[in-house]
């Protein structure tokens, strides 16, 4: 459905979920579902855990903080909407909701890549200059790069909206995907999309590609810097203290590289393949990395597990009565 000639874009979009697999749709979303409650979770937890446990307000776990909240964010932007495809077959989106929700996961995600290079630099002055740990990562310094992760994403991701409407739609309006992705919606085009093409690969460089090597540059030197190390044991307490953040930068950046080389040269790949790859980069992360920090980090564990002691003892005395 569209609206008169000078808006040349449709009113809503419609989103098909996963197509080829339609069969399995109500399988789908209930794993979906349960992938996205547990995430809610077990984020919110690990935001609650970190502001209560006093131990824990060092420069490391105030990233995670914001890391936790990046992520309920951006599984936010897209699990509801998706959810509503897949179980109540809703595929109506309006074209407004449709930018929103396309500039909220960008950024989202955009956000997170620039958390997981600031942790990186986080560990790079834990190793490799612990005696001035405390004095280089300031709580002002923390403040700082958090207000320049927004900053960066709200600069790279505010043009989109107005690329988007710049663009001829004619007719089509279904779009092959769970979310509004950018390029998922710029291939319904029929005007020239040379420029928004270019956009998004330059951001694509620009985050994943930067930020990838900076990543993998600090862990070069933090790796020669610990097998400097005399002794065993402090090797292993070094890398220790790298294995969480490791395992965030792998469940986030290996799903985004997979599905770029498979959207790229992957010709006859089936589609549906494509869409859980994509669905892949923005449900794990938040899934993964509050388990991974709270099995890795002593304090996290021990208090996760008062708190079900607690819900014990008192489901126990409720059931007594």
């Amino acid at each position: 459905m569209y609206t008169n000639n000078t808006q040349p874009f449709p009113i809503y979009f419609i989103l098909l979920g996963i197509p080829g697999l339609e069969a399995y749709y109500f399988d789908i979303a209930f794993v979906f579902s349960i992938v996205y409650a547990v995430s809610v979770l077990g984020n919110i937890t690990l935001l609650l855990i970190i502001k209560i446990e006093r131990s824990l307000h060092e420069p490391m776990y105030l990233f995670l903080s914001m890391l936790s909240s990046i992520d309920l964010m951006l599984t936010s932007s897209t699990a509801p909407k998706m959810l509503a495809v897949l179980w109540f077959s809703s595929y109506e989106i309006y074209f407004e909701a449709c930018l929103t929700q396309m500039v909220f996961l960008h950024s989202f995600a955009i956000m997170e890549s620039a958390l997981l290079l600031a942790m990186a630099f986080d560990r790079y002055i834990a190793i490799c200059n612990p005696l001035r740990y405390s004095t280089i990562l300031t709580k002002h310094l923390i403040i700082a790069v958090g207000f320049l992760t927004v900053i960066r994403a709200a600069a790279l991701m505010v043009p989109l909206p107005f690329l988007i409407k710049r663009l001829t739609f004619c007719s089509a309006n279904v779009i092959h995907h769970c979310y509004c992705e950018h390029m998922a919606v710029v291939k319904l085009a029929c005007a020239d999309t040379t420029f928004n093409n270019i956009y998004g690969i330059v951001v694509a460089l620009l985050i994943v590609g930067l930020d990838l090597i900076f990543i993998v540059w600090s862990y070069v030197v933090i790796l020669h810097a610990v097998f400097r190390l005399s002794s065993k044991e402090a090797r292993l307490k070094a890398l220790g203290t790298c294995a969480s953040h490791i395992c965030a930068i792998l469940v986030f950046y290996v799903p985004v590289v997979l599905s770029s080389v498979v959207h790229r040269f992957g010709k006859n790949v089936p589609i549906h393949i494509h869409i859980l790859l994509a669905n892949a980069y923005l449900m794990l992360p938040p899934l993964i990395n509050p388990i991974v920090y709270g099995v890795k980090t002593k304090q996290i564990r021990n208090r996760v597990m008062k708190i079900m002691q607690l819900n014990i003892v008192c489901f126990a005395k409720t059931s007594t009565f």
